[in-house]
């Protein structure tokens, strides 16, 4: 068929412009199949107290998540457990299984998920596995613990002592009096302690799993099993409490049961606003009439949590199937579209009853015994793990100083070799002798197998173990022996600086030219995880003399500046420079004694850098209250930039300088942004060193107490992350009066093209909580973007319409007054809006009333011709060629055509590097040395690191990174590439570390439609 013979698209017959790039009009034309995004690490805590990290992409379900956690502990009954977490409100919500897991929890990196029991089945005897029983034990246990399952002192002493008996075994006198002195079972032990050895003593000859048995049974009879209490009162204002369970509603006063509504009698459940309402059947025996009942709870988000628990324990309990999804609505929503996701108890147990498993064994973390399945010849045969960067999941473990025996011999070679992996179910022996030194770790924070994981030195069969290869040697492994760490010669470890994957083509180096490589730098990872701690330093004290120098400076000279901001920032930013001035200085001898550069005479070990991180967080950690301090600063400069026209001009005079190479208010983020940094870079020692090393509890310790201080901040960080960036975007836009509204949280920003008379014509669209925004580049000096129109999102509907328009990627976004149609540049592009723009409509709703109303839409003529032109001239023009405010994020989005959202911000926060690498351009012979910076998705190019201001910048939006090709000629060791359509650069990092570093916070700015799935070096070539 020739071209003409075809039938044209709406959108031809629209008259719609060819875009740049990949052709949205163009019939049948789809991008090519993109790999999965970037991989995100996720923390769960076990019901053992163990946590693990699993390896999810970032558009990855709930489900995805729940499944690599069941699949982990080899677990069958799955559905009666789920994954909770406290959200950003400070609520503990279940993670949707249907949802992306990652537009649940917005900060991944610190944030806990929590593997418990979800639905309580009113027969233990109902749960085939003894692995599921044991699971509920550990449940039960916790309950017990924190005082959320009440029980009178004779049922709670009874419980308890089937958990010892589970734990130490049969009755010792003294044993079971220190077990009991160092571990807490009940929040008022001591007072019942006799009673719980009087009924221990009786349990002679009952194996683990027979305690277990017992526990459940003795727990489901009490009034408080399986209760979670969520408070509420009725219309009389009395304070009461509500809890669902297998049989319906229940109602508590004072963990008292006062009422029960059963299911069979509720007619539906509901909720509107914060009240909660419970309609009931009529009662043909009484009267005709429905009843409701009407319940206050603490706020919206309260009732919905509380009513979406209740609609799945209703199908979990009393359906026989998973309910199937509702038919999504052609115009409008109606109600709530969350539904149950899993199987029922029906389905699961008649699954159980008709597949046969094998049986897996497992281990118990606190027994000292073993039970049928952990006495199974099978459980001493530890399998196999991938290295950490090829791993789905991660071992982290809150273990006592004694308890693992493995990883305690690793190589510093190319990659760490494969560990031997935890039994299958991530559970693990309890074996040391001391119970008091387990307790004493149980207030550990975040990353417990970081800061808690077992000193092999104190087992006593410690010595007797060691991985090599992958494989567990010592007494009661199998196969040969193999001789210990220590003992292992270091010429079979490969250096990073010597790797034979990276050699150049056709040259063999032989054992003195390694030898002398191997003295130039020290190779061991830690080395270049100190180095970096430098590198970045030296940019993080460079930024900090923006807001003390240079603007102290300027705000000085003028008068019009006001003194109470002045006097907060040389207050709350000085402290913070003088600190980190000695951090630096200590930095860099230890790094100059590491390299032997100098004071190389002295005797003693300086090849470590954990003493150094640990003496300054701690002395950091007296700074708390400054840093609280910083929002304050934040709100006071913006303040006397609204209210003072000379205040503003200066600020904005302030950030046209060559120092000020990002956004002011960039800057005063800094402080907090570095505890971030702190945190990582502690958790790759930790997770490096072996416990035995020197270095390894001093990591240990400045990584607890990093992680209470970005715990404690992180709330104030969420803040003014927010807060900064509708300031950023106030800067950006024009014609709207004001954008800084309490309540209002930005959620993404991107290019797409809008469907009108004219065609598609390109428009910059910004999506918040509350409303959507669309603009395009006016024609103003400062580049500004001009509103055109401003849709609340409150009612808002979405839907697609690619068949309907013949426009690829399209989808169409009704408002109350108006509709919009759009079109993406590709289907990941579509997918990441209508995903953000529903999860937004969701937020408006649930804010509806607490944000100032969004006025009715206005729209500005198109003066179709001239701006047409002036777009496309800008599209050809050089991001290089700077006027004000033209290379911000916003302004790249636009030229290339992307998008970007507040959790890519978030997650470049924490993907920021610098150091030394060499630059080739595509067409030219020499490489340049040139300290880079990465920071807001930008490579910013200095001459060295003592310059005050960058030579240029490369923004990486769009940009893709990966390895040259064997037919562009680049023999060198550690090269990557980064490319945009005509656009080539090389860069060359000095070791196997950097180059890893480097692509992996490249990877994290870079465009995911065109970013490669990448996992190691080694597969990269």
């Amino acid at each position: 068929m020739d071209a003409a013979d075809r039938p044209s698209t709406a959108g031809q017959r629209l008259s719609a412009p060819e875009s740049f790039g990949v052709s949205t009009l163009e019939p049948g034309q789809r991008p090519p199949a993109h790999p999965p995004g970037r991989q995100v690490p996720i923390r769960v805590q076990m019901l053992d107290d163990s946590q693990e990290v699993f390896q999810i992409t970032q558009r990855s379900p709930g489900k995805g998540l729940f499944d690599l956690v069941c699949a982990h502990l080899n677990l069958t009954e799955a559905d009666y457990f789920g994954l909770e977490y406290q959200d950003h409100r400070k609520m503990t919500v279940w993670l949707d299984l249907l949802k992306p897991t990652l537009k649940q929890i917005r900060r991944p990196k610190n944030t806990i998920l929590r593997f418990v029991v979800k639905f309580f089945p009113p027969d233990h005897t109902q749960l085939m596995e003894e692995l599921t029983r044991y699971l509920f034990a550990l449940q039960i246990k916790r309950d017990l613990a924190c005082g959320r399952l009440i029980c009178n002192d004779s049922s709670a002493a009874l419980m308890v002592s089937h958990i010892i008996q589970s734990e130490i075994g049969d009755f010792d006198e003294t044993q079971s009096w220190q077990h009991l002195l160092h571990n807490k079972y009940l929040p008022d032990q001591d007072a019942i302690r006799d009673n719980i050895m009087e009924c221990h003593r009786k349990h002679a000859g009952q194996t683990p799993a027979e305690s277990d048995y017992q526990l459940l049974e003795i727990a489901r009879r009490l009034e408080m099993y399986g209760v979670r209490l969520h408070p509420a009162k009725d219309r009389e204002g009395s304070h009461l409490s509500l809890s669902v369970a297998h049989t319906g509603v229940l109602v508590f006063q004072n963990h008292t049961k006062i009422n029960a509504f059963n299911w069979a009698k509720i007619r539906k459940l509901s909720f509107k606003r914060k009240r909660f309402l419970i309609k009931l059947r009529a009662d043909p025996a009484q009267s005709a009439h429905h009843d409701t009942l009407e319940f206050a709870m603490a706020s919206r988000d309260c009732c919905k949590v509380f009513w979406k628990i209740c609609v799945e324990y209703h199908a979990f309990f009393r359906l026989f199937e998973e309910p199937k999804p509702k038919p999504k609505p052609i115009l409008f929503t109606r109600g709530s579209s969350f539904r149950f996701s899993g199987r029922t108890q029906k389905q699961l147990i008649d699954y159980v009853k008709d597949s046969e498993f094998k049986k897996i064994p497992f281990e118990r973390k606190h027994s000292k015994i073993l039970s049928n399945s952990s006495a199974s010849p099978h459980s001493s045969s530890l399998r196999l793990q991938v290295p950490p960067e090829n791993a789905t999941s991660g071992l982290l473990t809150d273990q006592p100083d004694s308890g693992r025996l493995h990883q305690d011999a690793r190589s510093n070679g190319l990659e760490d070799l494969p560990e031997a992996a935890p039994p299958t179910n991530g559970f693990h022996n309890d074996m040391t002798t001391q119970d008091a030194i387990r307790r004493s770790h149980h207030g550990a924070e975040p990353n417990q197998h970081l800061l808690n994981p077992e000193n092999s030195e104190d087992s006593p069969h410690a010595a007797d173990h060691a991985v090599t290869n992958g494989v567990l040697s010592g007494p009661g492994a199998d196969g040969p022996d193999i001789p210990n760490a220590a003992q292992i010669p270091a010429v079979q470890t490969f250096s990073p600086l010597t790797s034979p994957l990276l050699a150049e083509a056709g040259y063999v180096r032989n054992e003195d030219e390694e030898e002398a490589r191997r003295k130039k730098f020290p190779t061991d990872k830690a080395y270049f995880i100190a180095k970096e701690l430098l590198t970045t330093e030296r940019t993080y004290l460079k930024d900090l003399k923006v807001i003390t120098e240079s603007l102290q400076n300027v705000a000085k000279a003028e008068e019009a500046f006001p003194d109470s901001v002045r006097v907060l920032l040389a207050a709350h930013y000085d402290p913070f420079h003088k600190f980190h001035q000695g951090f630096l200085r200590e930095t860099e001898q230890r790094l100059a004694q590491w390299e032997g550069r100098s004071n190389a005479h002295i005797k003693g070990d300086y090849q470590r850098i954990g003493d150094v991180l640990l003496r300054n967080i701690q002395a950091l950690r007296q700074l708390t209250a400054h840093l609280q301090k910083h929002p304050e600063c934040l709100v006071e400069l913006e303040r006397a930039c609204r209210s003072s026209r000379k205040v503003e001009a200066l600020c904005r005079d302030f950030e046209q300088q060559r120092v000020c190479y990002l956004p002011l208010y960039v800057f005063l983020l800094r402080p907090l942004h570095r505890l971030l940094h702190y945190k990582l870079l502690l958790e790759r020692l930790c997770k490096h060193y072996p416990p035995t090393h020197l270095d390894f509890r001093d990591c240990r310790a400045a990584l607890a107490d990093v992680s209470e201080m970005v715990l404690q901040l992180q709330g104030v960080m969420m803040k003014m992350e927010n807060f900064q960036k509708l300031l950023e975007l106030k800067k950006d836009l024009t014609g709207l009066e004001n954008i800084v509204v309490p309540g209002r949280e930005f959620i993404r920003l991107g290019c797409l093209s809008k469907l009108s008379g004219k065609g598609l014509q390109q428009r910059m669209f910004f999506l918040f909580s509350d409303c959507l925004l669309y603009t395009s580049r006016g024609t103003t000096p400062s580049n500004q973007f001009k509103v055109h129109g401003q849709l609340p999102l409150y009612g808002m509907t979405i839907r697609d319409s690619e068949e309907e328009w013949g426009v690829p990627h399209s989808f169409t976004l009704s408002g109350q007054r108006q509709s919009l149609v759009v079109a993406a540049s590709c289907a990941a592009e579509m997918e990441r809006w209508v995903e953000d723009v529903r999860m937004a409509i969701d937020l408006s709703e649930q804010t509806a009333g607490l944000l100032p109303p969004c006025p009715p839409e206005h729209k500005l003529s198109d003066d179709g011709a001239e701006e047409e032109e002036e777009e496309l001239g800008g599209l050809r023009a050089s991001l290089e060629r700077q006027c004000p405010r033209g290379n911000t994020t916003v302004h790249v989005c636009w030229h290339r055509n992307t998008s970007v959202s507040m959790v890519d911000f978030s997650i470049a926060v924490e993907n920021q590097l610098s150091g030394n690498l060499l630059r080739k351009f595509k067409n030219s012979n020499g490489w340049q040395k040139l300290w880079v910076v990465f920071t807001n998705f930008s490579l910013f190019f200095y001459k060295s690191h003592q310059d005050e201001y960058p030579l240029a910048s490369l923004p990486l939006l769009g940009y893709s990174v990966t390895v040259p090709a064997e037919a562009e000629n680049i023999h060198k060791d550690y090269v990557f590439k980064l490319h945009f359509k005509s656009h080539v650069y090389y860069f060359r990092s000095e070791s196997e570390y950097n180059f890893e570093r480097w692509m992996e916070v490249i990877r994290s700015a870079t465009c995911s439609s065109s970013r490669p799935a990448l996992g190691s070096r080694k597969d990269l070539y």
